[in-house]
């Protein structure tokens, strides 16, 4: 993330010397002369030097000194100068206004804040006071990562939290809220989970108190996020409660729950970074709402990692369980989708409600297919709301609104007297009751508004009699134009005669230059006033042009003006029906993911799972959908279904097979089914009997991590000490290869403890996939561990991967022939042959290995390659040394190619 730059200032009333660095400019205490402009840009710099500043000037905002270069480098945009201050150039670029959030966006993802300087005042008001005085200007916002609210800024199916994590007295706490959406939420947490928290929820920004950057940098730059230190005051909790009970507009915050003190301190450095980045201008935030740990599947972040779940180890959305299952239709459905895939529930009332909600879709097939065609015309309701609570909406947002809650009735509607599950009738109960709303938005609302409410053009006749009559005004002023235009052409008889319209003039009557001598002599130089002249065209006015001017003015202007009055009044009609909106928005996407759900459970033949709170993984015809997926798109190719049974007699599966032969697609399908079945989903299997899983936990694959010096080993194993160190009896692990990245005694030393402890001390349900043969004997020593393994057939020395789980212990791990399907020499493969044979043949007879191994069979003294064979020259070609081709005629080299055939026919013969 590229260090935050900016100008330092010591004094903001002081306007000094700036001398440019690496650093940002410094100050010096020589006092030195600048435009009242520059020293207005200073002053205010001065207190956001850890942001670029974005200064409005007209239709651009310009940047100056070390922000104007730093923003140009990471813009790709020209870098300019902007006059000179004591002798040196000062450096300046500018982004255009009405295209500036395509820049900001590129700044944010850069790891930039920007603090946008508006003007506040209109030019002309300035210069009342002064030929040199400078427009007032004011930062109307600060644009932080966790805090944008712009429908180009955010991803429309992905939540964009900003997190604030507290600690007081030794305990600590999280809360973390989306102002695009209003979503609002805390847990009481401790430092050793903020990590799989973080990881769970993905936010933008974390906010923490100053002085604990060093303990918690790491954690957040782990999660993607963007770190905030704020003053301790920040998280005082006496502070926090005021700052809460003044946003909601109550005495106490009982009625939202009991709230620790580290709860309430970070649901209020949440707030106070709200107020600082929106100027006081709070988003519309609903209720707190405080989670519980032990009520969520516990999924740490290199489980999530190698799971792919909501990404891809490339850290694309493509290539995900979340891309695999999405088939939601409404953006709120979607954010929906990603929270219950990111945080299945461990309430077993809470997934049986869900499963109900999918099963009724699943069953009311016609249903099902009319509502999501429906829902596919529901905007995003949440985000429209939330930008016209910071005041930052359009007409169009009043639009959204108005079809959101459109698309609701009839959704209601449609499910008319439907014996809906429980989960699915509180949803339809909050998409009614907007009838006077809904009524008035459609009376006053176009079909289609513009984009920016100074547009006007947004209110539909006859909502208003004074708009009608101003806007009736302003449209005949203008055809009284068109008219007058006529007449002029008529009186002066110049048919090229135009009456045209620019910002400095107003209306003028324009000719050709070859007009003129008419046009300046009388009669008609005393009806059309001479105004400007230009290359080619002469420019007039008249009394009767003037004074229709002003009507048409005035009628534009009234127009726009009553437009602006009946957004406003629309807006907060809207808002004082903001928590119904949003009950109807919370609505629309369950039914939305209920729906999706069910779709793909249809299409793709999974299963409704049983899930209760016993320790049982039985799943038969178990798939793996993302590989399912994959396979299909390559031509069909069908994807072989296995089964597993853990719980009761055998809780630990110890698997072995070769590679390449399914061991990983097996441990992570049969996760991913557990998952899947606890956030409400049917899963990709024939049945599924999913005892709750209390955490999940995988260790599939590594690589090194060089930025903190952790080699695949280290890597390897700090997540395998995680696992060990927190699993419970109903948790669900799945390990792949450990002890891998070490020596063969090391590695099988480690995973023979690791096994042991998982069935000794954890107890927990696993499925253990390893290459070391010696750990199945394991299973008549341990009583609840089992052996498996992934089929193979051999045919004429070829291996056929049959990607089938039987019971039972491979006998052999096949890695020459799978080299030898990668494409390794034949000679090295023949070699790997040789010595895995005398490796074999040692261990059976008891030797030790290596010393006598390499005497007797040099493990570098590989197979030499045959020597070449001594080269002869054929006749055609000793024949061919003798010619001198300069010397030959036409018909000597004709006789010589007679004779070369011959050679030739001899020699294969």
């Amino acid at each position: 993330m590229p260090a935050r730059r900016g100008l330092d200032f010591r004094s903001a009333a002081q306007i000094c010397k700036v001398t440019p660095s690496s650093k940002g400019g410094r100050v010096n205490n020589a006092a030195s002369t600048v435009t009242p402009m520059m020293a207005q840009y200073l002053e205010i710099k001065a207190q956001y030097p850890n942001a670029l500043l974005f200064y409005r000037m007209g239709d651009f905002y310009e940047l100056f000194f070390d922000d104007a270069a730093v923003a140009a480098e990471a813009l790709d945009i020209a870098l300019t100068k902007r006059g000179k201050h004591l002798g040196e150039d000062i450096a300046m670029c500018g982004v255009p206004v009405h295209s500036a959030e395509g820049y900001l966006l590129t700044l944010i993802r850069k790891g930039f804040r920007v603090a946008v300087c508006e003007q506040m005042e209109d030019p002309t008001e300035a210069r009342k006071r002064g030929a040199k005085s400078v427009v007032r200007r004011e930062v109307v916002r600060l644009v932080t990562p966790g805090t944008l609210t712009e429908e180009s800024l955010l991803e429309a199916r992905r939540h964009n939290y900003l997190a604030g994590f507290a600690m007081v007295r030794g305990e600590g706490a999280l809360a973390w809220v989306d102002i695009s959406t209003g979503a609002f939420h805390v847990m009481p947490l401790g430092p050793a989970r903020l990590g799989p928290e973080l990881a769970r929820l993905g936010p933008r920004e974390v906010i923490i108190a100053e002085g604990e950057e060093g303990d918690l940098a790491e954690i957040v730059s782990e999660s993607g996020a963007s770190l905030t230190a704020l003053g301790r005051a920040a998280f005082d909790s006496t502070g926090g409660e005021r700052r809460l009970c003044a946003l909601f507009g109550v005495d106490a915050l009982d009625a939202y729950g009991e709230f620790t003190h580290p709860e309430i301190a970070a649901m209020g450095a949440v707030v106070e970074w709200l107020e600082v980045t929106q100027k006081g201008k709070l988003p519309l935030l609903r209720p707190p709402i405080r989670e519980n740990q032990a009520r969520l599947m516990q999924i740490d972040a290199a489980t999530r990692r190698n799971l792919e779940l909501t990404h891809a180890l490339d850290g694309r959305r493509a290539g995900s369980l979340l891309a695999t299952i999405d088939r939601t239709v409404t953006a709120g459905g979607g954010r929906l989708l990603e929270r219950r895939l990111s945080s299945p529930s461990r309430v077993l009332d809470v997934v049986q409600g869900r499963l109900a909600a999918v099963g009724f879709g699943v069953e009311h097939v016609r249903l099902c297919a009319d509502l999501r065609e429906m829902l596919r015309k529901v905007p995003d309701l949440d985000r429209a709301l939330s930008r016209l609570g910071l005041d930052r909406g359009g007409p169009r947002d009043l639009a959204a609104v108005r079809n959101g809650l459109s698309q609701a009735t009839e959704v209601a509607a449609r499910l008319g007297d439907s014996d809906l599950p429980p989960l699915l009738s509180e949803a339809v109960a909050g998409l009614t009751g907007h009838d006077a709303l809904l009524d008035l938005l459609d009376q006053a609302l176009m079909a289609e508004p513009p984009l920016l409410a100074r547009d006007g053009g947004f209110i539909a006749p006859g909502f208003d009699p004074d708009l009608d009559e101003a806007r009736q005004l302003r449209d005949e002023g203008r055809g009284v134009i068109a008219a007058m235009q006529g007449d002029y052409v008529k009186q002066t008889g110049i048919p090229s005669l135009k009456i045209k319209h620019n910002n400095v003039l107003g209306y003028f009557i324009e000719v050709t230059s070859t007009h003129a001598e008419r046009m300046l002599a009388p009669p008609l130089s005393e009806t059309f006033k001479h105004r400007q002249t230009t290359a080619n065209q002469l420019r007039f006015t008249t009394v009767p042009l003037s004074e229709m001017e002003t009507r048409i003015l005035n009628a534009g202007g009234r127009a726009l003006e009553i437009e602006k009055r009946l957004y406003d009044s629309l807006k907060s009609a809207i808002l004082d029906r903001s928590a119904g909106i949003a009950q109807a928005a919370r609505g629309l996407a369950e039914l939305d993911i209920a729906m999706a759900l069910a779709d793909l459970a249809r299409s793709e033949n999974w299963c409704r799972p049983r899930v209760d709170q016993s320790r049982t993984l039985k799943i038969e015809g178990g798939r793996h959908p993302v590989v399912e997926r994959a396979l299909r798109a390559q031509g069909g190719v069908p994807f072989i279904a296995n089964d597993c049974d853990l719980g009761g007699d055998s809780d630990i599966w110890l698997l072995t097979g070769p590679n390449m032969a399914g061991k990983s697609t097996f441990l992570r399908q049969n996760a991913l089914i557990a998952l899947l079945a606890q956030m409400g989903s049917y899963v990709p299997a024939t049945s599924a009997h999913i005892g709750m899983v209390s955490q999940l936990f995988s260790r599939v694959g590594a690589s090194d991590d060089l930025a903190r010096g952790r080699s695949t080993f280290m890597v390897e194993m700090v997540e395998t000490a995680a696992i060990l160190n927190q699993a419970d009896d109903h948790a669900l692990v799945i390990l792949d290869e450990i002890g891998r990245g070490t020596a063969t005694y090391d590695g099988l030393s480690i995973a023979w403890a690791t096994l042991e402890h998982l069935h000794d001390v954890n107890g927990c349900r696993a499925l253990f996939a390893t290459h070391y043969h010696e750990l199945t004997n394991l299973s008549d020593k341990l009583e609840r561990v089992e052996n498996a393994t992934v089929t193979v057939k051999e045919h004429g020395g070829e291996v056929i991967f049959m990607h089938e789980v039987r019971r039972g212990a491979a006998d052999r791990s096949y890695g020459v022939q799978v080299a030898r399907l990668a494409g390794l020499p034949e000679a090295v493969v023949a070699r790997a042959r040789v010595v895995l044979d005398a490796l074999e043949k040692g261990e059976r007879e008891g030797r030790g290995a290596q010393r006598g191994l390499i005497d007797d069979l040099p493990l570098f003294a590989a197979t030499p390659p045959p020597a070449p064979m001594p080269r002869r020259d054929s006749a055609v070609e000793a024949r061919l040394g003798e010619i001198l081709p300069d010397t030959l005629s036409p018909r000597e080299a004709l006789d010589l190619l007679y004779e070369l055939k011959d050679l030739a026919d001899k020699a294969g013969s």
